[in-house]
């Protein structure tokens, strides 16, 4: 890590001082792993990679502006509408938020929703993640990240910026189903991608310091993010 990048990270960790513990927790980690891991051969990203990324659920997370207005500078929210009729609404409240939190937004699918709120970028579901060469092309200043459950996708991600890969313990949601990968596997799946990999599913306070030397880019969550930073 140079000077540069070594002052930052005291100056941030500094700030996490004021924050609950598990909020500490989750954001000290998520900064020691986004300045630990190698981006050489990466997507070059038009903006930096946030170490912890805020997934929105309309069921779980049902005020996710209150919890994007408390993250600390540089982190991000992905926003999953799901076609819910306030997509727009809720969208630009959680722009405002993050504006003010200095945390970047991005839209989960929908690139038209994305241009609508000003998002920073779109997060694609694995499904969809051969849109990303489009839309690479079509708006080169949006971060592009994807989701991804298995090899096939994680080896054959293309165009991103940063892969999404899920669930690392077990989850809830729509992971609920899907067998954990654990560290070990996790760590295997993410030194085969084309682009730094955050790790999705399960995370807590409690166990994110087993992904300490995983090979994550950083963080990501629903449950955990939105606990740990429910307050001031």
């Amino acid at each position: 890590m140079d000077e540069a990048a070594q002052a930052g990270l005291v100056a941030v960790m500094t700030l996490s001082d004021f924050m609950a513990e598990d909020a500490r927790a989750l954001w000290a980690t998520a900064l020691a792993l986004s300045q630990s891991v190698a981006l050489a051969g990466a997507a070059v990203s038009p903006r930096p990679l946030p170490p912890l990324l805020f997934f929105t659920d309309p069921a779980r997370t049902p005020r996710p502006w209150e919890t994007a207005a408390r993250l600390p500078a540089g982190a991000g929210v992905i926003y999953r509408a799901f076609g819910a009729p306030d997509a727009v609404e809720t969208g630009l409240r959680l722009r405002e938020a993050t504006q003010a939190a200095g945390a970047l937004l991005l839209v989960g699918l929908d690139a038209e929703l994305a241009e609508r709120i000003g998002a920073d970028g779109v997060h694609l579901p694995e499904r969809a993640l051969s849109a990303a060469y489009a839309l690479s092309g079509r708006r080169p200043d949006w971060l592009l990240t994807g989701a991804a459950h298995s090899q096939a996708a994680v080896r054959g991600a293309r165009d991103l910026h940063a892969l999404v890969l899920s669930p690392v313990f077990p989850a809830g949601g729509a992971s609920a189903a899907k067998t954990a990968l654990g560290v070990e596997r996790f760590s295997a799946l993410a030194a085969q991608a084309p682009c730094p990999v955050y790790a999705l599913g399960g995370i807590t306070a409690g166990n994110v310091a087993a992904l300490n030397e995983s090979g994550a880019c950083g963080l990501a969550g629903v449950d955990a993010i939105q606990t740990a930073f429910s307050r001031p």
